[in-house]
This record gives C-alpha cells, sequence and structure tokens, in this order.
C-alpha cells in the first residue's frame, strides 16, 4: 500500500500545534513506499530490524534521519553505530556501554532515548523507577568520576516509554502521566551527554492521549503505510 499522503499531512497540521515530531515506522514496508514519503516530505523514519535498517539506509537518500526503535541486542550495534539518527529503546547498561564503544570506533556522538517500562504488560522492555535513578546516578550525575568520561560518546536525549496494549484509555493515559512525570523529575539533571529534550510516547492508536501528556515525539506507522502483512511462521 503507498504512502497515505492524506493522513500524513492531518497528521502534520495536528502537530504543528504541539512542536511534536513525526516518525515514520517504516518496518517491513517497501523502498517504493518510503521514497514516496521522502518525496512528500519525511525525514524520519523508524524502523525495528537491523539488517533491514542498514539495507535502506544504503538503498535510500543520505539526508533520512533514521531511528532504531525495535530492541537492540548488543552485538549488533556495530551495525547501525555509524549513521543512525536516534536509538529509542536503550533498556540496559550493558547496551548503554556497548553502544559508547561503537560511538568511539565511529568517532561520532550517538544521540539515545532511556526506554522506561511504564506498561502492565510483562513483555515490554525498559527501566523501572528504581532501576532508572541508579543507572542515571552512576554514568551521569558524577562530573568527575571516571564512568562519566567513559560515555563520552553518547548523548541521552530524552526517555521513551510504551503504553499498554489496551482498549482502556484511562490505563494509557496513567502510563503516559507516569512517564512525563519521571521524565520532569530527570530534567533537572544535566550533564555534557546528558540533557532531556525528548519525550517519545505515543502510537497510531494513542498518540493523542501521549501528546495530552507532554510527548513531543510520536512513532506512527499503519496510519501512514497501512497494516503489515507479517509472513506465516
Amino acid at each position: 500500500m503507498p504512502f497515505k499522503k492524506e493522513a500524513y499531512d492531518s497528521l502534520q497540521q495536528e502537530l504543528i500545534k504541539s512542536n511534536t515530531t513525526l516518525v515514520a515506522v517504516s518496518k517491513m514496508k517497501p523502498i517504493e513506499d518510503l521514497l514516496e514519503g521522502y518525496q512528500y516530505g519525511v525525514r524520519d523514519f523508524g524502523e525495528n530490524y537491523v539488517q533491514e535498517l542498514v539495507d535502506k539506509y544504503e538503498a535510500l537518500p543520505k539526508d533520512i534521519r533514521w531511528h532504531f526503535i525495535g530492541h537492540l541486542q548488543s552485538n549488533k550495534v556495530k551495525y547501525i553505530a555509524p549513521f543512525v539518527h536516534l536509538i529509542h529503546g536503550v533498556d540496559s547498561e550493558k547496551l548503554l556501554v556497548e553502544i559508547n564503544k561503537q560511538g568511539e570506533k565511529n568517532n561520532r556522538i550517538i544521540n539515545c532515548l532511556l526506554q522506561v517500562h511504564i506498561a502492565s504488560e510483562e513483555t515490554k522492555f525498559g527501566f523501572g523507577e528504581a532501576e532508572l535513578s541508579l543507572l542515571i546516578e552512576k554514568f551521569f550525575q558524577h562530573k568527575q568520576s571516571n564512568n562519566d568520561r567513559l560515555l563520552k560518546h553518547i548523548h541521552i536525549m530524552g526517555l521513551m516509554g510504551m503504553g499498554s496494549l489496551t482498549d482502556n484509555p484511562q490505563i494509557i493515559d496513567n502510563e503516559f502521566k507516569s512517564l512525563k512525570r519521571i521524565f520532569d523529575t530527570c530534567q533537572s539533571i544535566e550533564s555534557e551527554n546528558f540533557s532531556l529534550t525528548k519525550l517519545s510516547m505515543g502510537m497510531s492508536g494513542d498518540y493523542k492521549i501521549a501528546i495530552s501528556n507532554g510527548s513531543n515525539m510520536i512513532r506512527i506507522g499503519s496510519m501512514l503505510f497501512g497494516e503489515r502483512t507479517y509472513p506465516s511462521k
């Protein structure tokens, strides 16, 4: 299904009021659909799978800002480190250290969001609130420590969270409120490589709730590209 220009225009009209960044989630969509979106003005694309992201990066214009929005394994960071614009789902200390290592190898600072677990499902990834506090204290609050220098090739620019898969909007609203509260608390912390400006929450089904709770980055797929057809197992 081709890129839905009317839906994109409508979304842009909504988002301009709140200065919200739209990331077009293009996983499992053909190059042609992405190129159509690019020609219409989209520059931020989100992908979930490393090899698919690498293949699309190589095939498409180089001024695209590529967002990795899936669960990233440490051993695959090296493949996207040379070009990725923003890694959304940093959910472990191990992954954080590996991203920094690959940033150093590529002589660049890699932008990241720390993923916070706010949903009721156990299958969702992310730091709990206590774990997040410990991580920030260890790596970003002691400016003279060796740890601070260790992560000089990372820039933590925000938090990311995913709401529960539910038809109850009140549950999602409460979860997004919780993440906004955590985000506001963490904004008071600033160091050379930790300065929060992005709160990424909200997808096709719940982005309006997310924006009402302070999200300034949403991830939209099916509204722009249509439903995905997953291969049968």
